[in-house]
């Protein structure tokens, strides 16, 4: 790569060279820890095969505990950041993965409603700070040009967490294990272990700023240091006065919108899919994948879409709407192949959604807002996880239909489409 200055011209070509190194380098292996973040968060949904039957839980009760690791989420997220800025990255997110991993593992031994609900708590604080962190890290890096592609790998860990989790979660609950084991808690212990192994590997590999990344040039880091986000989180302290901004609390409720779509799907359509079809674990598996495939596409080609256009609105409405229309066209439509294909356009059209998501808010965030206003908007919407499952489970419970729990995860999405226009209406006053 050519060497950069901070005095010499930065053309296109230097900067995409430069993101494509840091997507690499540090935007991939972050995809692996919000894999196995989100893996060790929803494999739950394929546990309530089994589980719910086991342990006498009924579906608003599951819903119930599903959703508390959202509870955790929001009691953790501005202490993990504010460690995160205190201790950096490699010591901070090494704990995380680590603290996350044992909840995890420990869920397979639970006997009862206590015990499930405390430790989803439990992961949801250790992993709470996880999705604002990792952005707040990126943004050191990340050219203004490449920050929705950038910020859309560790996004896209999340469906892919679910269409190669689905197929091995489904796989190891059809295996017969020893100790006398459920095969539900051998997978919960199965996929935690990874987490805790790579948690302490990332001690030693994550560089906590620019200036400690061995990979790139001095000449580069000049180049980072002009050309990427606001810096170091937390470098220039922290403005708390922006949670007075209207803006702020705007994106929090379009990121709610759009995560409610995500958590509505994904805690419960493995057992929509048994409802529908009565296929075993490991079919039910591959068929729920299908929309989170749709999701990877969507949350990528999307993102770079808006990167090379540089437009931030649209890139976010169309798509949710989008979601909207095809997951109550794959319900009205039911089993078989349109339906499916209704499922994977609904899946794509939320991915392109989330993907672009966070460029539009840290174009709008200042140096010292954007670690304040960041883990705000995503505290916001990580109570979509909190409220969805639940209600989703107590509409199935009540009305005995998927009808109703997939209109309220199409309105949430519909809605998300809304704000974006009104974001786009008020930026150009």
């Amino acid at each position: 790569m050519k060497a950069f200055s901070p005095d010499t011209p930065i053309t296109p070509a230097d900067l995409s060279g430069l993101a494509t190194k840091v997507r690499w380098r540090l935007g991939v292996p972050t995809v692996l820890f919000m894999l196995l973040s989100s893996l060790d968060r929803v494999n739950i949904s394929f546990a309530a095969l089994q589980m719910n039957r086991e342990l006498g839980f009924t579906p608003t009760q599951y819903g119930f505990g599903a959703g508390l690791v959202f509870a955790g989420f929001l009691l953790g997220q501005y202490p993990s950041v504010l460690l995160m800025q205190r201790f950096a990255m490699h010591r901070w997110i090494a704990g995380c993965a680590v603290l996350w991993g044992l909840a995890a593992c420990a869920t397979a031994f639970v006997t009862s409603r206590g015990q499930f609900y405390v430790l989803r708590v439990a992961l949801g604080a250790a992993e709470g700070g996880l999705a604002p962190g990792i952005v707040l890290y990126l943004t050191q890096f990340a050219p203004h040009r490449a920050r929705a592609s950038t910020f859309a790998l560790p996004m896209m860990a999340i469906p892919l967490s679910i269409i190669m989790g689905g197929p091995l979660s489904g796989w190891l609950m059809g295996k017969a294990f020893p100790v006398g084991l459920a095969p539900w808690r051998w997978m919960l212990i199965a996929e935690s272990l990874p987490t805790i192994v790579l948690g302490i590997a990332a001690w030693f590999y994550f560089p906590d700023r620019p200036a400690d990344a061995s990979w790139v040039t001095a000449q580069e880091r000049a180049t980072l240091a002009a050309n990427s986000g606001q810096g170091a989180p937390g470098a220039s302290g922290n403005d708390w006065s922006v949670l007075a901004q209207p803006l702020v609390w705007a994106c929090g409720l379009l990121w709610f919108c759009l995560l409610s779509g995500s958590y509505g799907i994904m805690f419960w359509l493995p057992q929509m899919i048994k409802r529908l079809t009565g296929l075993t674990p490991a079919q039910i598996g591959w068929i729920n994948a299908l929309p989170w495939l749709g999701v990877v596409l969507g949350t990528y080609y999307n993102a770079a879409h808006s990167d090379r256009s540089g437009e931030r609105f649209w890139h976010v409405a169309v798509p949710a709407l989008a979601a909207a229309v095809a997951l109550i066209a794959a319900w009205s439509i039911g089993p078989g192949l349109t339906g499916m294909t209704a499922l994977f356009v609904a899946g794509l059209g939320l991915g392109s959604a989330t993907g672009a998501f966070w460029a539009l808010p840290i174009s709008l965030l200042g140096a010292r807002t954007l670690a304040v206003g960041t883990v705000a908007i995503n505290i916001t919407g990580t109570a979509g996880g909190l409220v969805m499952p639940h209600l989703v489970g107590y509409v199935l419970e009540r009305t005995g239909t998927l009808a109703g729990p997939t209109l309220v995860v199409a309105a949430a999405l519909v809605l998300a489409a809304a704000i974006v226009v009104s974001l786009r209406v008020w930026s150009r006053e």
